[in-house]
């Protein structure tokens, strides 16, 4: 066994650096994090080339001393931390004194600060952990950090970085994210020499979100607060209408500084339990005030753990908060009065209203609302088409284009002038689903929409025919080549996204091209996707992206291979038929066969696709044995 040693300080410096900066982001999330703490208002974030040739940022904080300026790279030198004592309650964002050393120590870095009142200000250069120079300079109040060349002293960390696109991605998440933490500083993002955000400042949370996200996702927000005196909970959270497929976009922070919390993410989920179809997940932009002294941050070098004295009072907290949210939703939506304008209200009179009866305006004759119409030959109409719960009416009736009718009638039932078949005669049984003479079994019917009945001997078999058909389409595609499962679309769909999943699509561009996706990034919020696998509608892109994201997110970020399999997981579950939505009898056949065979015993997530009742375990159930 080699002799125990000292490491030297070059060496301690980069394995500190290691657990600090792990990628543009993480400079970038330390430098702003430092310009809050040093009361800035106002904050310009500027990057190339992702981050790793240069990051710039300034702010109109309180600046630095030039003696202050020098110390400040040394390691475990800050001001905000004293004695023992103040690690109990700490209520600034950074505290360890690690952020500059270890900054410095894979960068090449130059600080200009000057402090208000002072006639000049400084200039600092450092790089490789070592301060180089230092010089008075000429600068306005506040601070400038610009930090060139990241990792240029060790080769080792490049090997994990990702292309400059998919690191800008990540800078963007990690200014997103310092941005919400404080809404009363304006952050500007320059991203490539364009602007990519801008936030006002006013500390208005509403005003930050919108200029983060834009108009279409503050729009489905819910405005949320509750707690006692010692836990307060304020922010937003998503309408049931308007969730995601992934947790992107949920954010939580803890007296102003971004946190990950399993038990948040719980608090929220929970209040949405009877809201969401099953991998649907709320967004949350949530604001927990707490004493400083309930809550230890000094769980992780990044400080985005942390941990609760009490975590069933913050879970309660955040919990009634999301769920007081929904419920004034709901009580809204109850008492609301529809609101029609003249020309929706004029487009719901044009479909009531069929032309050339008498006993309306023009000749019209509205609606019997007492007897349903008697049955009787089929009308030559198109089918009949049914907007919302309440109303329903031939949307195609005697029309070129169908009118855009955004609003429902609410408390009326109306039946049209279509004509239902006749009946068929009694004792006339429907004609069973066809099968083969050799098959061995007999498809009886279907159960709900959503299970295949089947018989074979004196067994009944129930097959979940989503989960059957999910399993087929993902064995079909983990065989088949790009050119056998891609469609070009007529016109790209635009996909809004967060920057972390635009990361994560980035890092899997090229698995994603192989599964046949072509897809663009078209802003700093948003993708265009021109080809796809061919079994997917094209209203399915964006659901489907977002549980792409989520499992790349969730699997091995290592294998090629677990990736490719995440993706075709989600892709055969968006293609496979959808529970509660009626089959015709040539869907069936196919897929009963190859789950009677043996071929299909599980769906990609390892849920079974049939369930085998017995005769005897019939009999037993109404005890005829």
């Amino acid at each position: 066994m080699a002799k125990i040693k000292q490491l030297s300080p070059l060496v301690a410096d980069l394995i500190a650096a290691g657990e600090v900066v792990e990628r543009p982001a993480s400079v970038v999330k330390e430098l702003i994090e430092n310009s809050i703490d040093a009361g800035s208002t106002q904050i310009t974030v500027e990057i190339r080339n992702g981050g790793m040739s240069y990051i710039r940022v300034t702010d109109n904080g309180c600046g630095m001393s030039e003696e202050d300026a020098k110390t400040s790279f040394l390691r475990h030198a800050t001001s905000k931390l004293s004695t023992a004592r103040d690690l109990e309650a700490i209520g600034t964002l950074g505290f360890r004194g690690e952020a500059l050393a270890a900054i410095s120590a894979v960068s090449n870095v130059e600080l200009i600060t000057k402090e208000p009142g002072t006639p000049s200000g400084t200039r600092v250069i450092a790089g490789g952990g070592t301060v180089l120079s230092s010089e008075p300079f000429g600068c306005p109040d506040g601070s400038t950090f610009i930090v060139r060349d990241l990792f240029f002293n060790t080769p080792a960390r490049l090997k994990f970085i990702k292309n400059d696109r998919a690191e800008g991605s990540a800078v963007s998440a990690a200014v997103i994210r310092c941005a919400l933490s404080h809404p009363e500083v304006s952050v500007k993002y320059v991203r490539e020499g364009k602007e990519e955000c801008h936030t006002p400042g006013d500390g208005r949370i509403d005003s930050c979100i919108y200029s983060v996200f834009g108009r279409d996702f503050a729009a489905g927000l819910l405005k949320a607060s509750g707690g006692d005196e010692k836990i307060k909970v304020e922010g937003y959270v998503s309408s049931p209408s308007a969730v995601r497929g992934n947790r992107t976009r949920q954010y939580f922070f803890c007296n102003g500084r971004f946190i990950r919390s399993k038990t948040l993410q719980a608090a929220v989920e929970r209040a949405y339990s009877n809201s969401l179809f099953t991998g649907r997940f709320p967004s949350c932009i949530l604001y927990i005030t707490i004493s400083c002294g309930s809550v230890d941050v000094n769980v992780h070098p990044t400080k985005t753990e942390v941990k609760f004295s009490d975590e069933s009072a913050v879970f309660s907290a955040v919990y009634n908060a999301a769920l007081s949210a929904l419920n004034a939703e709901n009580r809204t939506a109850s008492t609301a009065e529809v609101k029609l304008s003249p020309s929706t209200k004029k487009a719901v009179s044009d479909f009531i209203f069929k032309p050339g009866k008498a006993g309306s305006p023009d000749g019209r004759q509205g609606p019997s609302f007492s007897k349903p119409p008697v049955p009787g030959p089929a009308s030559p109409r198109r089918p009949q088409k049914s907007f919302g719960s309440s109303v329903s009416f031939d949307a195609f009736a005697d029309r070129s284009r169908e009118p855009q009718v955004s609003d429902y009638l609410k408390g009326v039932s109306y039946q049209t002038s279509f004509k239902l078949p006749a009946p068929s005669p009694a004792g006339e049984r429907e004609k069973p689903l066809p099968e083969k003479p050799d098959a061995g079994f007999e498809i009886v019917g279907e159960c709900l929409n959503t299970y295949i009945i089947v018989q074979q001997g004196e067994d009944m078999i129930l097959i979940d025919k989503h989960a059957a058909h999910e399993r087929a389409i993902f064995d079909r595609l983990l065989a088949s080549h790009t050119e056998d499962m891609s469609q070009f679309v007529l016109e790209p769909v635009v996909c809004d996204m967060s920057p972390e999943d635009i990361a994560l699509l980035s890092d899997n561009e090229e698995t994603l091209a192989q599964l046949g996706f072509e897809i663009d990034q078209f802003s700093d919020r948003a993708v265009a996707v021109r080809r796809l696998p061919a079994d997917i509608d094209t209203g399915e892109v964006k659901s489907m992206l977002e549980e792409i994201c989520d499992r790349l997110s969730a699997g091995d970020p290592g294998s090629v291979a677990s990736r490719r399999e995440e993706i075709l997981r989600s892709v055969a579950c968006k293609a496979a038929i959808k529970a509660g939505k009626r089959s015709q009898p040539g869907e069936l056949f196919g897929l009963v066969s190859d789950v009677m065979s043996g071929k299909i015993k599980y769906c990609p997530h390892g849920r079974p696709v049939s369930v085998t009742f017995t005769k005897r375990d019939l009999d037993r159930q109404f005890r005829r044995i």
